[in-house]
């Protein structure tokens, strides 16, 4: 990770966040969360709507939200995929950050709020496609389908690198909701994808495997 010296302005907002996020705890939050299975060091239990309102106080800083990551409690690390500036986003950042990942709810708020507006976006999700640990895996679909829905820009053939990740990684009944949830909103994007993943339903069917026949029966649902 990358060292950048602190600064008194940064250090206040940091400390106010501090503060801020003990005024909005929540223990029903944060029981709900822990019974989902959805575990972190600290959970002080802040809804993910009071978190989006604590960021709108403050402007975007790489620099705070690198130190908000470091504290590493569930708010932080929330508040810190919100506040940071994404053209200062390093891939060495969004390596050491996602490889750290223990649970859905951080993967899809880093993906939903941050990674998908990296301009590594698309090769960090196809690295993760390729990595060992599963949420990894799970951080590059949900990040595939946060590009799908968000980035208007980008060609529809920016798409097709995934699917022969997708064919590996629809073995793994753990990625069945996320790899479904994602492909039917690329098949929504434009009629182009909706054939690609039509196709892929299809070889996943003549797989036979069942975790992947009925991934392809739910897709298809969706579709």
């Amino acid at each position: 990770m990358e060292f950048l010296l602190d600064d008194s302005s940064i250090e206040q907002h940091f400390q106010k966040i501090l503060h801020t996020i003990r005024l909005y705890k929540s223990g029903e939050v944060a029981a709900n969360l822990k019974s989902r299975g959805i575990n972190y060091k600290m959970n002080w239990g802040v809804s993910i709507m009071d978190l989006r309102k604590i960021a709108a106080d403050f402007p975007p800083s790489h620099l705070l939200a690198l130190k908000l990551w470091n504290k590493q409690w569930r708010e932080t690390m929330i508040l810190a995929t919100l506040l940071d500036e994404p053209g200062k986003v390093t891939e060495q950042q969004m390596d050491f950050w996602t490889k750290s990942f223990e649970n859905s709810e951080i993967a899809e708020q880093a993906s939903a709020n941050l990674w998908w507006r990296s301009p590594f976006a698309y090769i960090k999700a196809l690295e993760w496609c390729r990595g060992k640990k599963h949420w990894l895996h799970y951080t590059a679909i949900h990040l595939m389908g946060r590009l799908a829905m968000m980035d208007k820009k980008s060609p529809d053939e920016m798409f097709e690198f995934f699917f022969e990740e997708l064919t590996t990684l629809a073995k793994d009944d753990k990625l069945s909701t996320v790899i479904e949830r994602s492909l039917v909103i690329m098949a929504h994007r434009s009629d182009y994808l909706k054939e690609l993943v039509s196709e892929f339903v299809s070889a996943l069917k003549d797989s036979e495997l069942p975790v992947a026949v009925q991934l392809a029966e739910n897709i298809e649902a969706g579709i």
